[in-house]
């Protein structure tokens, strides 16, 4: 149960469910991917863009999991267009196979949710050998947008509707390493911290959603391609991100019930940035509780962004 508040100008707050900042919205027609889409957040978003007549990709890790997750929604809505596709999103060459598939399938793309994550885990390099939560929680899901892009592009222009690229962030972004990103220290044990590694992955993602819609912008005058790129912060909401607090994963759970959002509400932000009418046109904006908001000075900050595409862009083409 979470502790109601007001609605915000959108006319929905931090209590309104996915389903509810989606009522009355036909998205039938639609193609969008979500990753992390088994369980939590992605799960729920996946379950109420199907319902809306979304046909949902899932990126998957965990293949038995998603399946299991796919016959849940199937099992409520048997109209529902799901499919699961493996995706790794620690391993550069799991996005890469991922993206291909999708791309082989001749499915259109409109809209594509960067949700999956993982959250203050012991030091570990990922498959490519990158600090793991920069790897999974940034880097694969700026791979799997680089990668993607000329589908949606193509998809907004034979269809004139709206694509949305949605990078689900964290209020944890305020809560990073002093200086932001650490470019030169990225992979150093010595100096990693969990909640500051975890700060640094979600304001990466922020910077991206916002020099991702910068370019877009100049892409929408030079090619018509007309997508924007948003980012948000779900909400703290009691899900198997705690996995890693150890003993106080338990004690999470329980107050969580009773001071955090539930799942249906977590997910609600997301699926409003994908779906709601209101949104068509806006770009380069950091949400929260289903309303914009304001993220700190360092994910507003226009020259870390740039920098940090172009460190980005290094790592992927290495």
């Amino acid at each position: 149960m979470w502790l109601f508040m007001g609605n915000g100008p959108s006319g929905f707050s931090s209590s309104s469910t996915a389903e509810e900042v989606t009522k009355g919205i036909d998205a039938s027609g639609l193609t969008a991917i979500v990753t992390g889409a088994s369980s939590g957040i992605g799960l729920e978003t996946t379950r109420v863009l199907a319902k809306r007549g979304v046909h949902v990709v899932m990126g998957i890790r965990n293949m038995p999991a998603g399946e299991r997750a796919k016959q849940v929604i199937m099992k409520e809505n048997p109209a529902a267009k799901v499919d699961a596709i493996q995706l790794d999103l620690s391993s550069m060459e799991s996005v890469r196979s991922f993206a291909s598939e999708f791309t082989s399938s001749g499915l259109p793309l409109n809209i594509l949710i960067n949700n999956a994550g993982v959250m203050t885990p012991p030091f570990a390099l990922s498959a490519d050998k990158i600090e793991l939560q920069f790897a999974t929680n940034y880097l694969g899901h700026f791979l799997l947008t680089h990668l993607l892009l000329e589908t949606m592009k193509k998809t907004a222009r034979d269809t004139k509707r709206e694509g949305r690229i949605v990078n689900v962030s964290s209020i944890a972004h305020r809560v990073s390493y002093r200086q932001g990103i650490q470019f030169h220290k990225l992979n150093d044990e010595k100096s990693y911290s969990k909640a500051f590694a975890y700060g640094q992955s979600k304001l990466a993602n922020i910077l991206h959603a916002n020099e991702l819609a910068r370019r877009l912008k100049s892409l929408e005058q030079e090619e018509g391609a007309d997508i924007t790129a948003n980012s948000l912060h779900p909400g703290v909401i009691t899900t198997n991100l705690f996995r890693h607090f150890g003993i106080f994963e338990g004690l999470m759970s329980s107050v969580g019930q009773l001071v955090l959002k539930n799942v249906e509400q977590g997910a609600s932000t997301t699926c409003y940035l994908a779906l709601h009418p209101h949104l068509k046109g806006i770009s380069g904006q950091y949400f929260s509780n289903n309303n914009l908001s304001k993220p700190n000075h360092k994910a507003s900050d226009k020259d870390l962004a740039a920098k940090l595409w172009d460190f980005t862009i290094d790592l992927i083409n290495k």
